[in-house]
């Protein structure tokens, strides 16, 4: 995320001129961006023309630059935008004030958004600012039989590629040498700055020597860690060891992953967790709690009145941080994020056990 301006618009309301540079940028936006927000930017309309001497084609598209108050954000993960809908306060024609509309908003458009930006929020906007220098990361998994290829975002991590049959002796088998060659092949097309090879026992060791007889310039980028298991549990365990945060700064999905584990081990003796917002609520009215977390889409539901929770999660985040404590917010796209997700969307470890 690029920020190319910053400034104050009316009652206080903070001006941010953003460029998202990724789809990982405009995820982040997706859980910024709430109602009543303005968002300014480039886009085009059918306008519907009233001469009388052309001919009705239901309108023609002009470019037009508006100003939208915000009704609702949606991330359009698969299509690489986001979809901002509102109702048009501002724009280049008045004739088209008042009347609905969507912004779509892809990599490197430039808009500007003016609202009072929650502490989350900000703290969201600069590590996508951060992020833009950190270098792109895969992670491949390998055992026997199996490699798997998953790259690394922002909203968590997806699958790149997937290449399973069985290796060794057998009708049905063939060399490991063709399945490390088709691994080989795809995280050369992937073209990342660092890779992480992991799996169980000696197979990713032989991965690694046929790729670096095979592919000796994507060879350099590569470390290997050790796993029990390939595949989404392999990722896991990668993520849980910190082996991103090695190349990355930072990751919020490596952070997650630990967080995850250790709130389910402080549940699991019946220690310094608890979890469901009246619990967390709660326990923040105590001071207790030593680390919040919460689930993205569970909190922008919250603040967009389309939840179920019986307390104000923008008060309860304001007291764990007035009394020194930490909040982090989940993404709902990945494991540790669905996992919060089944204790309620929010859950708290604590600095002391309550009663």
């Amino acid at each position: 995320m690029r920020i190319s301006e910053r400034g104050y618009g009316e009652e206080g309301r903070e001006r941010l001129t953003l460029v998202p540079e990724n789809v990982d940028d405009l995820w982040h936006l997706a859980h910024v961006l709430e109602p009543g927000d303005l968002v300014e930017g480039d886009t085009t309309r059918r306008i519907q023309r009233n001469d009388d001497q052309m001919r009705d084609t239901g309108g023609q598209r002009e470019h037009l630059f508006v100003t939208l108050q915000v009704d609702d954000v949606e991330f359009a993960r698969f299509a690489n935008r986001l979809r901002v809908s509102g109702v048009i306060v501002g724009c280049s024609r008045e004739d088209q004030l008042n009347a609905h509309h969507t912004l779509n908003v892809e990599e490197h458009d430039e808009i500007t958004v003016e609202k009072h930006f929650k502490p989350d929020q900000t703290e969201r906007l600069e590590e996508a600012t951060e992020a833009a220098e950190n270098p792109d990361v895969a992670i491949a998994t390998v055992e026997e039989g199996a490699a798997y290829v998953h790259t690394v975002q922002q909203y968590g991590t997806e699958e790149y590629a997937s290449f399973t049959k069985p290796t060794g002796k057998g009708d049905f088998s063939r060399p490991r040498e063709e399945l490390f060659a088709e691994l080989g092949e795809a995280l050369a097309h992937l073209d990342a700055d660092a890779v992480i090879l992991a799996g169980p026992g000696f197979t990713k060791r032989d991965a690694l020597d046929y790729i670096e007889e095979e592919h000796r310039d994507l060879a350099e980028n590569i470390t290997t860690v050790d796993t029990s298991a390939a595949g989404d549990r392999g990722v896991h365990e990668v993520l849980k060891r910190g082996a991103v945060d090695e190349v990355q700064k930072e990751t919020r999905i490596s952070k997650e992953a630990t967080l995850i584990d250790d709130l389910t081990a402080e549940i699991a003796q019946g220690a310094k967790a608890t979890y469901g917002p009246e619990d967390v609520a709660e326990a923040a009215e105590f001071g207790a709690i030593e680390t919040l977390l919460v689930v993205d889409e569970r909190l922008r539901q919250e603040r967009q009145n389309e939840g179920d929770w019986a307390i104000d999660v923008n008060e309860v985040i304001e007291s764990v941080e007035q009394q020194g404590g930490d909040v982090v917010v989940f993404s709902s796209e990945f494991d540790p994020g669905q996992q919060l997700s089944n204790l309620g969307g929010i859950a708290a470890i604590l600095r002391y056990r309550l009663q």
